[in-house]
């Protein structure tokens, strides 16, 4: 049987990889999976349960529930400053959904996709899932691991398409700052790029910063797609509730799509959503305060560690710590760690950068209790070598 080129192309999740092998052994410490340890609030709970049952179960609208649509569309336009109504916005199982269908609209076979390296696996993914072409845009940690200008127009080729964009960033925890933005806008402008502005973690910002949409630009909300989920910002990961917005043609395609790939949302994962918007963002803020006290406490304890090396993170939930000091490549010291002292982390070589093999991503999605343990293990790994 002759099977798809693409999907035996498509290597598997390296993330998964690790998780998997961390779920084998015992007294494990993972910093491996991007998810928050909290629960969502209790008034999300309830009204998932309420949602329940009151049988609010059948099949919902393939764009989403609309009042959903509406109290998103407010609360979107009130962020970014951008006017957005309910034809500009989508609701989707998962960010990850909304990705998938703006590509799989945007996509032509052969184009394009620039993306900020290191970066999320998922993205090269799905380019080739939508027969497109990922060409990596490398950042540093010299710059913080922001993205420049200058990198994007050295990759541009007339087959670019597409630019995403994820600020903060899964894997370094990097943010892009409004100068660098308005310098990317006019580069879309200028080259008729179509932006995907993946926002999941921005409210997950440190040091009384704010995060900038590029959306906000002006003549930029029309070329942007903003990308938002539950998942991160209210711990609701597993309700796969996600978000599109932007141009409202892309959003009818995107919406048209969906009946062929997953046909509607799930309901009382909407009803939570919606309670979530009009109760949860105090409860995001205090998640916020905690994953900051974490930060603080992993760059300071992992800076003290011979061989290793990071620059403080600006937001999210990663910090993208270089080992090139242990004499190690990534891989070798994440299998190394996992198997002597039973900690897990992810090699810095999966997230599509060549310079990714001196370094590991660090999720601190867990308790200070096990960050605390995760790095006293660490230290006596790298103590011994």
């Amino acid at each position: 049987m002759n099977y798809s080129k693409v999907a035996e192309s498509i290597p598997a999740s390296p993330i998964r990889d690790m998780m998997v092998r961390a779920a084998a052994m015992e007294n494990v410490i993972s910093f491996a999976v991007g998810e928050p340890d909290f629960a969502p609030s209790g008034q999300v709970i309830e009204a998932a349960k309420a949602a329940l049952d009151n049988r609010d179960t059948k099949y919902a609208p393939g764009a989403g529930i609309t009042e959903l649509r509406e109290i998103y569309a407010d609360y979107i336009s009130e962020l970014t400053g951008v006017h957005y109504e309910v034809p500009n916005v989508i609701v989707t199982a998962g960010g990850m959904a909304s990705l998938f269908l703006s590509l799989l609209s945007l996509l032509d076979p052969g184009d394009e996709v620039l993306v900020s390296a290191p970066y999320f696996s998922n993205y090269a993914q799905m380019v080739s899932m939508c027969h497109g072409v990922t060409i990596p845009v490398d950042v540093y940690e010299k710059d913080d691991f922001v993205l420049t200008p200058e990198a994007v127009k050295k990759v541009l080729t007339p087959r670019s398409k597409v630019l995403i964009l994820n600020s903060p960033c899964n894997p370094t925890g990097g943010v892009i700052t409004p100068d660098v933005l308005k310098e990317i806008a006019q580069i879309a402008a200028e080259r008729d790029l179509f932006v995907i502005s993946d926002e999941v973690y921005s409210h997950i910002i440190f040091d009384g910063e704010k995060c900038h949409s590029i959306a906000s630009l002006p003549g930029m909300a029309e070329r942007t797609l903003i990308v938002d989920s539950c998942s991160k910002t209210f711990a609701m990961t597993g309700f796969r509730v996600g978000f599109g917005v932007g141009p409202a043609h892309l959003i009818s395609l995107m919406t048209k799509l969906t009946e062929g790939v997953y046909s509607a949302g799930v309901t009382f994962s909407q009803r939570a959503a919606i309670e979530a918007f009009r109760s949860g963002l105090e409860h995001c803020e205090q998640m916020r305060q905690e994953y900051e006290k974490r930060r603080n406490y992993i760059y300071d304890a992992l800076n003290k560690i011979p061989g290793i090396s990071c620059i403080k993170p600006k937001g999210a939930f990663y910090i993208f710590a270089n080992i090139s000091g242990t004499g190690l490549s990534a891989k070798e010291f994440s299998d190394q760690l996992l198997d002597e002292v039973h900690v897990a982390v992810v090699p810095g070589d999966n997230f599509g950068s060549q310079d990714g093999s001196r370094y590991i991503r660090i999720s601190y999605a867990t308790s200070m209790e096990n960050i605390v343990e995760g790095v006293k293990r660490i230290s006596q790994f790298c103590t011994k070598k």
